[in-house]
C-alpha cells in the first residue's frame, strides 16, 4: 500500500487554496511547518506571522497560498481525511467479506495515527492531533453552509458516504446509517480526546482502544 500511496497525488478542493502548496518547495514547506506549529501552540495562537518567521519567509508570501489561516485549516482537514480514505480504499479493496471490510475501515478511521514516510514534507501523527484538537473550528463558523456549497468539506462527507454504504451492505434495512457513519468519524476523534485528557469519563485506554469501542457498537448496533 504505501509504495502505492507513493505514486498518489492526495488532491484536495482547489477553491480553498488560491496556489496549490504541492507545486512548490515554499508551499511544501508552508504546510509541513503550519502543521509543526499548529500542534505546538494550538491554532487560535496560530498566525501567518510567526508562520513566516519559523520559515523565514515574508508573511506576504504566505497570503499567495492561502487567503486566511481558516483555510489553511481546511486544507490541513481535508488532506487528512483524503489520506485516510485513500488507506480505506487500498486496504478494504479486495475484501469481498462485507463485516470483515466494515471492521477493518472502522480500524482505520479510529485507530492511533503512525506516520506515513510516503509524504515527507508531513508528519501525520502531528496532523492527527491537529484533527483530534481543532478539527470542529474548520466548521463551526457563520460561513459554513455557504462553505459547504463551495464543496470545501466533500472529502470528508465522501468518506462518511463510503462507510454509510458498507452499513447499508450489511444491513440494508438500518435506518440510521448515516448518522453511525458519521458517529464513527467524529466519535473517533472525541474518544480519543478523552482518553487523553478526560480519562475519567472514557473507558478506553490503552488496553480498550477506540477501535474496541466502535466495533462492539457498530455491529451491536445494526445486528440488533
Amino acid at each position: 500500500m504505501k509504495s502505492l500511496l507513493s505514486n498518489l497525488k492526495i488532491s484536495v478542493p482547489d477553491k480553498i487554496f488560491l496556489k496549490d502548496p504541492e507545486s512548490s518547495d515554499l508551499g511544501k514547506r508552508i504546510i509541513k511547518h503550519s502543521i509543526l506549529l499548529i500542534d505546538d501552540i494550538g491554532f487560535d495562537s496560530f498566525t501567518f506571522k510567526k508562520l513566516g518567521l519559523l520559515i523565514s519567509s515574508n508573511e506576504s508570501s504566505i497570503y499567495r497560498y492561502f487567503e486566511s489561516k481558516h483555510k489553511l485549516l481546511l486544507y490541513l482537514t481535508s488532506w487528512y481525511w483524503a489520506w485516510i480514505e485513500y488507506q480505506l480504499v487500498f486496504e478494504t479493496f479486495n475484501m469481498p467479506d462485507t463485516e470483515k471490510q466494515l471492521s477493518k475501515t472502522i480500524e482505520i478511521v479510529t485507530r492511533s495515527i503512525k506516520e506515513d514516510f510516503s509524504f515527507s514534507h508531513i508528519n501525520e501523527v502531528k496532523l492527527n492531533q491537529i484533527i483530534i484538537n481543532e478539527y470542529s473550528k474548520s466548521y463551526l463558523t457563520k460561513e459554513v453552509d455557504s462553505e459547504n456549497k463551495e464543496g470545501y468539506f466533500v472529502i470528508y462527507k465522501r468518506l462518511i458516504s463510503r462507510i454509510r454504504d458498507m452499513i447499508l451492505k450489511i444491513n440494508p434495512n438500518y435506518k440510521y446509517a448515516s448518522s453511525l457513519a458519521s458517529t464513527i468519524v467524529e466519535g473517533a476523534l472525541h474518544q480519543h480526546f478523552l482518553k487523553d485528557h478526560f480519562k475519567s469519563i472514557t473507558d478506553c485506554n490503552e488496553d480498550l482502544t477506540p477501535t474496541d469501542f466502535f466495533k462492539d457498537l457498530v455491529f451491536n448496533a445494526i445486528k440488533s
